[in-house]
């Protein structure tokens, strides 16, 4: 093989090396997510995030997971600006927020009645 044909290959084995912890953590898990989201999540968005205790707080239940892990993410770097949340998601780790994104999206959302 020579040096053209080899540098797609290294690029693929590097996507897949780096892309694997981030697949791995993906799912999270629901349950610890639950026990997390009690520690903190909770005290404004209700324990299951569906009975958040200000109209201007958004309801966590039923949220698609990438969703939600995108808007911590934009928290934790500031692109999302509220010093509120910015200081709640300071220190959870890649981890905890995809334990806390499983819970709350496998929780029943808001539902509409026609």
């Amino acid at each position: 093989m020579n040096s053209f044909t080899m540098k797609p290959l290294l690029a693929l084995s590097l996507f897949v090396t780096l892309a694997l912890p981030v697949a791995a953590f993906a799912k999270g898990d629901a349950a610890k997510g639950h026990e997390k989201a009690k520690q903190v999540c909770g005290a404004c968005h209700g324990e299951n995030g569906d009975k958040p205790l200000q109209p201007e707080y958004p309801m966590l239940a039923g949220q698609h997971q990438d969703y939600l892990a995108t808007a911590i993410n934009h928290y934790k770097n500031g692109k999302r600006k509220n010093p509120i949340m910015q200081g709640q998601v300071a220190n959870l780790s890649a981890r905890d927020i995809a334990d806390l994104t499983a819970y709350y999206s496998h929780q029943p959302g808001l539902t509409v009645k026609y």
